[in-house]
């Protein structure tokens, strides 16, 4: 075989070498493949947004601490999101924290003040705020019958009927007439026939 042959046929074998070892890789200056790249680890990515309701949670929390202005923010962070239900919610609130932000804080002084302001917090359903301004009143005026009444009512609309049975009940103490008031009441009727209060609205039921 000739000497040109020979140098033909070993280029041949290189080429095909090459195509089956397929390209190099790390060679100097060379990019690195994905086996030689380092995993990412999550690390320096933006942190995911709050979510509508979770703007909407927080925004609540920092309402009844009566920190209107961050709760505001809040709000309206989450009026603007996708869940009709939960923005109509949040710019109730807003219209709320306005008012708020207004009037300021409400000067109160006396037990029938704390009262009405706590029955007037009642009838917007802020029930937190309403006991804690009843709960005042009572510290004030620990044997007032009306009080006790307001009282129990915010507790057994937020849930909590244990003592909202104590103070119903001393309510009926101090003022029999209580009783009847109660029966009447729509936001008592609800627990009218749930033990202890069934007895205690109607005390006649012990004899059957």
């Amino acid at each position: 075989m000739s000497e040109k042959k020979r140098i033909a046929a070993g280029r041949t074998a290189e080429t095909r070498a090459s195509k089956l070892l397929g390209p190099k890789s790390g060679r100097e200056g060379g990019p690195a493949t994905a086996a030689t790249q380092p995993a990412s680890d999550g690390a320096g990515l933006p942190a995911p947004a709050p979510s509508q309701l979770g703007n909407f949670d927080s925004a609540i929390k920092l309402f009844h601490a009566r920190r209107f202005e961050q709760a505001r923010e809040l709000f309206t962070a989450a009026a603007a999101g996708p869940e009709r239900d939960v923005a109509q919610r949040a710019r109730l609130h807003i219209a709320m924290c306005d008012r708020r932000l207004q009037q300021g804080s409400p000067n109160l002084s006396s037990a029938e003040e704390y009262y009405n302001y706590g029955v007037a917090l009642i009838n917007t359903r802020n029930l937190l705020e309403a006991r804690a301004s009843l709960e005042k009143a009572l510290e004030l005026a620990p044997n007032t019958d009306h009080i006790h009444y307001a009282l129990a009512l915010a507790q057994a609309l937020s849930g909590d009927f244990a003592m909202a049975h104590q103070n119903l009940k001393r309510a009926i103490e101090l003022e029999p007439r209580n009783r009847a008031i109660a029966r009447q009441d729509a936001d008592f009727a609800p627990l009218a026939n749930l033990h202890p209060f069934d007895t205690l609205l109607h005390p006649e039921k012990k004899s059957w």
